[in-house]
């Protein structure tokens, strides 16, 4: 598997090479290097190589995640309190709290979606916050 794996990017390597070389000049108009057939091939490599990261990333999170039962309880409690919290952020956001200007260029459903994403980002940097201050005081208070 290493030896493919070096091949393949050995490979990859010497295609971005030779596709850096064709890019078309500076020179050149925008939309016209925007549809290079050279730029639009190096996006393919690109997303391919994302995609491929992101898969490996996933597969081996997901194996080491299920070899220790620990690990996935904790993980499964850790994800049911951000689904609490989403729940009671879209609880808390009313979606009507913003001038009439700005409501005719979105529906209800969209502004309570943008003030559940804020009451979120609001609830996790509180808890970020204790999470970093109360150990502390702890440490204070116990000596």
């Amino acid at each position: 598997m290493h030896k493919f794996l070096k091949i393949f990017l050995l490979i990859v390597g010497i295609i971005s090479a030779v596709l850096w070389y064709m890019l078309p000049e500076k020179d050149m108009p925008m939309a016209e290097a925007a549809q290079s057939g050279a730029m639009n091939t190096m996006f393919m490599i690109t997303y391919l190589l994302l995609g491929i990261a992101v898969v490996a990333s996933l597969v081996f999170t997901l194996k080491n995640l299920f070899a220790n039962p620990a690990g996935l309880k904790k993980t499964l409690f850790v994800l049911g309190g951000f689904i609490l919290v989403v729940l009671i952020s879209y609880v808390l956001a009313s979606g009507t709290d913003i001038s009439d200007d700005y409501m005719a260029m979105s529906d209800e459903s969209t502004v309570k979606k943008i003030g559940m994403g804020l009451n979120v980002f609001f609830i996790l940097t509180i808890v970020a916050i204790l999470a970093i201050i109360l150990p502390g005081i702890k440490r204070m208070f116990s000596k």
